[in-house]
């Protein structure tokens, strides 16, 4: 730490605390915080990731032996609070005014025209005493309304309708690039803007993409879902960050907009770093033509730039027309397409084996960057644009990150292109290739197919699954290689003095890395089945799955975790695909999968290999009885489809926090059918057997105790 923690008064709520505990436990708030704004807004972290988790984990114990000095702006609790059921709503003291638009430098200077004749100024290009504007990137994420009373953070609200927004205070706390508290005891208001940095919307769609879930379209739409989730731990971990741009603060002093922007600064909020003030409206069109290609190059998206007059008493004067500010305007950069040729179109091997058609193009400069690959996502989606091996193609960047081919141009066409299929044949190891019906990916059906190995491998590494900390693609990639690692198990025979000899390994990374892998010996036994990768079983699948378990094959009293799980192993080799029938929200197909995978012998012994290198799967406690508490006790509920403010993961989730039981196939059973957008074969299964289908807003309300 390059400056010493400073001492600050300690929380009102820590009156009664121990004062060393107390003023310990000031500093080392003081110390998180000024990290928090080094690393996530000034962009300058003076703190290691060691040195920054020591110190948070400092904090959680004192917090832990005292109590009392645990607060709502506290850094500890920016990993979200309880899940809450529905949104309330929040009318905003001002409204939340949308921006009207302009598509080029004409468009522009027409704006400036109108802002003079409203002041009675003479048009350009004459001078305009007294008037100046404002230029801002602008965000492209989801406007948001703090308030802070006497300095700390109390509520937070989205945009809504601009009249009324929803609470999203728990949510806003877990954003980083926010302050908790202020630096005075200010009571204010400040609006601005949440986004998804283009890194974590990457990392979040790769990670979607490795489950085999719809991705994402963009960023906006990913950090406008985040942030209205129901549960705040999920909008911790999306990674979201924010600018501001608006103070309202009664009794201020301020006279223009440049001066609002320095007080936030001043106050610890992050203000967009590019915005320039003093503009005449030429200045205006220099700055957004000097961003027009360097915007690509930023962390975040943007699609424009926000123009304002800058003093407050001229935007008064200026007023609002309809439900835009007559003081301001959003000039949007026209979206970037390109035009390429597919040179081939190659299926890739994922991790549960499915092929996925990836069009590999004559590479072209789009949105800042150079591409030549674009996913096709899955042969229906080829056949659907009708993509061809030599068309011409028009290519954009979804979001400003991910290639995606738009349509394709088909009076450019000669006679040579040749349609695609996928092959028979796995490209990788030469299995069968297999489309079962209902599904719309093909897949690879030899579970060990190199590619599969390698994937399912990172998957059975991965935080959700066994999380051993440290083995990421690069050290499991080196691990295949040199053939220290062919399976699961082997991993957990490997020693300091192999993981020594790795690339970029040293003495204490070896040790670190043994070190975890002996950390996850032990195990739940969901996580352990979720580890192994059984097609169409998920983390909440395994879950039900090893609840069942745990019914099916009691634990005896005194019998270790290790003796359990052999008992365990064996049951799930033995039971027939009827018998998995009996979890909670499995049906006919996933029954059969699991069946299948513990039936035969390669993969049948996979579990029982983890056993025999030391692997001890804990045993969960037995389900609680279907009339349990919340509002969807009992209900069985079917997610399919892409929703806005959901994932499939956090819906089901969100379901089980009110006492329902999500599956992952229909059935009699189920109770109702979320269906979201690209609904496939599930929703039409339950079109079939008449079971209730909601959508997104219908699931709030069934969380909520409503009618749907």
């Amino acid at each position: 730490m390059s400056d010493p923690a400073p001492r600050v008064p300690a929380a009102e709520s820590a009156a009664s605390a121990d004062p060393d505990a107390a003023a310990r436990h000031a500093e080392l708030r003081a110390a998180i915080e000024r990290a928090d704004r080094l690393y996530h807004v000034e962009d300058a972290p003076e703190l290691s990731d060691a040195e920054y988790d020591a110190l948070m984990r400092e904090l959680v114990a004192l917090e832990e032996a005292h109590p009392q000095l645990r607060t709502p702006d506290s850094p500890t609790q920016r990993v979200g609070g309880r899940p809450a059921a529905r949104f309330g709503e929040v009318p905003h003291s001002r409204p939340m005014l949308s921006l009207a638009n302009a598509f080029d430098q004409d468009e522009l200077r027409a704006f400036d025209a109108r802002v003079r004749r409203g002041l009675g100024l003479p048009p350009a290009p004459e001078p305009a005493p007294g008037l100046s504007y404002v230029a801002e990137l602008k965000i492209d994420g989801l406007a948001v309304a703090l308030h802070y009373e006497r300095g700390r953070f109390a509520l937070g609200a989205t945009r809504g309708d601009g009249t009324t927004g929803e609470d999203v205070t728990a949510n806003l706390r877990t954003i980083r690039s926010l302050p908790g508290r202020l630096p005075e005891p200010a009571t204010l208001e400040v609006r601005g803007e949440v986004y998804m940095p283009k890194d974590a919307f990457a990392a979040l769609n790769a990670e979607r993409e490795e489950r085999e879930l719809p991705l994402y379209a963009n960023p906006r739409n990913s950090a406008a879902g985040s942030l209205r989730q129901l549960d705040p731990a999920v909008t911790a971990s999306r990674r979201l960050s924010a600018w501001t741009y608006q103070l309202i603060e009664e009794g201020s002093g301020l006279t223009t907009h440049a001066e609002a922007l320095a007080r936030l600064e001043r106050l610890g909020f992050p203000v967009e770093p590019a915005g320039e003030t003093g503009l005449d409206i030429e200045g205006v069109v220099a700055f957004a033509e000097r961003w027009r290609e360097a915007r690509h190059e930023l962390p975040h998206e943007t699609d424009g730039v926000v123009v304002k007059v800058d003093r407050f008493d001229l935007q008064a004067r200026l007023g609002t027309v309809a439900r835009s500010p007559r003081w301001a305007v959003a000039y949007k950069y026209p979206p970037e397409e390109v035009e390429t040729t597919v040179e081939e179109i190659v299926p890739y091997v994922g991790r549960t084996g499915t092929l996925t058609p990836v069009a590999h193009l004559a590479p072209v400069k789009v949105a800042g960057s150079t591409v030549s690959r674009a996913t096709l996502h899955n042969l229906d989606e080829v056949r659907r644009k009708d993509v061809r091996v030599g068309d011409r193609v028009v290519l954009h960047k979804a979001g400003d990150v991910i290639p995606e081919v738009v349509r394709v141009l088909p009076e450019r066409r000669t006679g040579a292109e040749r349609p695609f299929e996928m092959p028979e044949r796995c490209p990788v190891c030469d299995a069968p290739v297999v489309r079962d019906e209902g599904e719309v990916r093909h897949r690879c059906t030899n579970p060990f197919c190199p590619a599969q190995v390698a994937h399912g491998l990172l998957h059975f590494v991965s935080r959700s699954a066994m999380d051993i900390e440290g083995a990421g693609p690069a050290v499991i990639v080196q691990l295949l290689e040199r053939g220290l690692v062919k399976t699961p198990a082997d991993l957990f025979r490997l020693t300091v003095e192999q993981a020594e000899g790795l690339e970029r390994f040293a003495r204490k990374s070896a040790e670190n890395l043994v070190a975890a892998i002996e950390r996850a010996r032990r195990r739940p036994l969901a996580r352990v089945l979720n580890a192994l990768g059984i097609r169409h079983v998920g983390e909440q699948t395994a879950i039900d799955l090893a609840g069942w378990l745990a019914e099916q094959v009691p634990p005896a009293e005194g019998e270790s975790a290790a003796e359990w799980s052999r008992r365990a192993a064996d049951f799930l080799r033995a039971a027939a695909p009827e018998e998995y029938e009996g979890v909670p929200g499995v049906g006919v197909v996933v029954a059969a999968s699991i069946a299948r995978f513990f039936g035969e012998p390669v993969t049948g012994g996979a579990l029982t290999a983890l056993l025999d290198a030391g692997v001890e799967a804990e045993a969960p406690p037995r389900r609680a009885v279907a009339a349990g508490a919340g509002p969807l006790a009992g209900r069985t509920v079917v997610v399919t489809g892409t929703l806005a403010g959901f994932s499939r993961q956090e819906a089901e989730e969100a379901v089980r926090a009110a006492g329902g039981h999500p599956a992952g196939s229909v059935s009699r059973k189920t109770d109702y059918v979320v269906a979201g957008e690209s609904a496939g074969s599930k929703l039409q299964k339950a079109q079939e057997l008449g079971v209730p289908v909601v959508d997104e807003d219908g699931l709030r309300r069934l969380l909520a105790g409503e009618t749907a």
